[in-house]
């Protein structure tokens, strides 16, 4: 590991030794579709959300049972509630037909999941089951290149480079830490790098 990234660690370590998963949720099957809930939508506003749509289904049994227009309406303040709503209720069927109603722990059979892409497995296989993986959204890859870590050229470019700096061991808390510190210091808007932890020392 380069001395920057083990001082970027570092940091993060003594600014969030503990981070809470922002997605409310009970298991492996709430925190999925809580994740394809949070497409393009703030966890604030999923976790407002979650709560009206598990009081009706909160496994893929009965969610299997809801109709796709039901669930659309219930998750409308999420936005592309046409696209989400048909994959919470086709993942939820496969799910159920093919997994004996529970959550595979495999990227391959996660993936097959409609609705679900390789961003939405990572957060699952490292939150729900603690296999290693470093789930990058747009604010890790904005902040992976603003601090020199990654070129920047994708998202998949950026989890590579993030996997080869830092040990496999930290990537499943590492990940949450860096989006916490994106909100708090490091904003996409109105940033100021002279005041920030980080991209005071290694911003680029």
């Amino acid at each position: 590991m380069s001395s920057k990234a083990a001082d970027i660690q570092r940091i993060l370590n003594d600014l969030y030794p503990e981070v809470p998963i922002p997605l409310q949720h009970k298991d492996a099957y709430t925190l999925l579709v809580a994740v394809v809930l949070s497409a393009q939508c703030t966890d604030e506003r999923v976790n407002q959300i979650t709560p009206l749509l598990f009081a009706r289904a909160d496994n893929p049994y009965d969610m299997a049972k809801l109709d796709v227009e039901e669930i659309k309406e219930i998750i409308k303040p999420c936005g592309l509630s046409p696209a989400k709503s048909k994959g919470i209720s086709g993942l939820s069927k496969i799910i159920v037909e093919k997994h004996g109603g529970k959550v595979p722990d495999s990227f391959e059979a996660l993936e097959a999941l409609p609705g679900v892409g390789h961003k939405t497995a990572s957060v699952v296989m490292s939150q729900a089951f603690g296999h290693p993986a470093f789930p990058v959204d747009t604010h890790i890859h904005r902040l992976a290149t603003r601090w020199g870590l990654s070129s920047g050229k994708s998202v998949e470019q950026t989890e590579k480079d993030l996997k080869a700096a830092f040990p496999e061991s930290s990537w499943n808390k590492l990940h949450l830490q860096i989006i916490f510190f994106g909100r708090q210091y490091c904003p996409a808007r109105s940033h100021n790098p002279e005041l920030c932890p980080i991209c005071s020392k290694y911003g680029v």
